[in-house]
């Protein structure tokens, strides 16, 4: 017998970059990161979206500070996040003018933990190095980490203007989009070395360059890796809305990260109008879980439905098991060490149903279609119970309950030992 090898190539090494409490790059675990849509200067509203989104589990959030009153609320809404016990660090994301605002607003650059620099739009012409050296030195001066984040949106043109220049005259010219992919890559490792010079530190550098198309982003971000050592941050940018943007930044960020490329990661999503911002950090985590990258939240794994499961119990059993988790797992994480590790079936027929739910750590298998239910539970692979009628769900969830306290609960497994 030959063995199969799983897993993803090994994770490419970086330099780690600290952003508050939060490591970033070397052997740290790949960071969630997300960012808020509101209007920062309405502190109110950024602090209670940065809340939820730290609560769903973003380890690093971002707020655009593009003018005084967004520069100047800054740090009433980190004294309002320190008070309400959110640590999760913040960054400013900067474009046009962030020279002005971090000069004008000193109390805005201490309490950020991060500046987000676009080498694109940092400044034009003879204003450029000058005003890109601004938001270095602030940097510097309060031991803040930068992410110079080129962007497909908003390129350097006189960098872009070169290269094509330079392309058109090549004896084996290559196509315009190639030549764009270079100037990406260029204009974040220029800029990088550029804040070297000014003095910032290797260790305080994190690189991004962000396309909305899914095969550039993988082209691009594989060049970033072979050429530098700089801690990488992965996102498509304006990926869309609904499955759309989940799929294709699952794609390409998937590559990537099986690749061993890539420190830190997020979900650019539009929102449904009115919709949940969260789902951008929920979707970075499923995917960091289901790669094998990290554990979050018990994986509720559930058969799809076919003819054979035409009544509806298996899946209300599905949805209302993973609701009860998700709300369950503020204090379960506190409670119970080791918790978000669990696995747990539910399954609708007999055809696949036993041997999953045998394969997770605890799962149900109901009979089908048609049927009273009468559903076996298997624990740690063999069956344990015969659950029937009406108070099913609950009942499962019981058990649940049961095999989570006496597994994880830290006073029950130190008196097992």
């Amino acid at each position: 017998m030959f063995p199969i090898a799983a897993g993803p190539a090994p994770r490419r090494r970086s330099i780690p970059v600290r952003v508050g409490a939060v490591t970033v790059g070397g052997e740290a675990p790949i960071v969630v990161q997300s960012m808020t849509n509101t209007d920062t200067a309405d502190v109110n509203a950024t602090v209670a979206q940065v809340s939820a989104l730290a609560r769903a589990g973003s380890e690093i959030v971002r707020i655009t500070v593009d003018r005084d009153e967004a520069a100047a609320a800054v740090p009433r809404i980190r004294e309002r996040l320190d008070r309400l016990g959110v640590a999760v660090p913040l960054v400013g994301d900067f474009h046009y003018i962030g020279h002005q605002l971090l000069a004008a607003h000193p109390a805005c650059a201490e309490a950020l933990d991060k500046y987000r620099i676009n080498p694109g739009n940092v400044g034009f012409k003879e204003k450029k190095d000058r005003q890109f050296g601004a938001i270095v030195e602030t940097a510097i001066r309060y031991g803040k980490a930068v992410r110079i984040g080129a962007n497909w949106g908003s390129l350097d043109q006189e960098l872009l203007t070169r290269l094509m220049d330079e392309n058109a005259r090549s004896p084996a010219p290559l196509d315009a989009r190639a030549v764009t992919r270079e100037a990406m890559v260029q204009s974040a490792l220029l800029s990088a070395a550029r804040a070297e010079e000014i003095g910032l530190p290797r260790g305080r550098i994190i690189l991004s360059a962000k396309v909305s198309a899914v095969q550039d982003l993988i082209a691009v971000y594989r060049e970033l890796a072979r050429r530098s050592d700089y801690a990488l941050h992965l996102g498509l940018t304006e990926a869309g809305m609904g499955s759309k943007g989940i799929v294709a930044s699952s794609a390409a960020m998937g590559v990537l990260l099986q690749e061993g490329i890539g420190d830190t990661i997020r979900y650019s999503l539009t929102p449904e109008p009115g919709g949940d911002r969260t789902l951008e950090v929920k979707a970075a985590q499923e995917l960091l879980q289901t790669m094998g990258f990290r554990t979050f939240v018990p994986l509720v794994a559930a058969c799809p439905g076919c003819g054979r499961t035409t009544s509806s119990v298996f899946q209300e059993l599905a949805r209302d098991i993973q609701d009860w988790i998700a709300a369950s797992m503020p204090d379960w994480r506190r409670r119970y060490p080791g918790v978000e590790g669990l696995t747990v079936a539910v399954m609708g027929c007999i055809v696949n149903g036993p041997g999953e739910s045998k394969h997770a750590d605890i799962g149900i298998s109901l009979p089908g279609t048609g049927e009273q239910p009468a559903a076996p539970v298997f624990i740690d692979g063999r069956k344990a119970v015969t659950l029937r009628g009406p108070t099913l769900a609950e009942d499962f969830k019981t058990i649940v309950k049961d095999y989570i306290e006496t597994r994880f609960d830290p006073a029950r497994r130190s008196a097992a030992e």
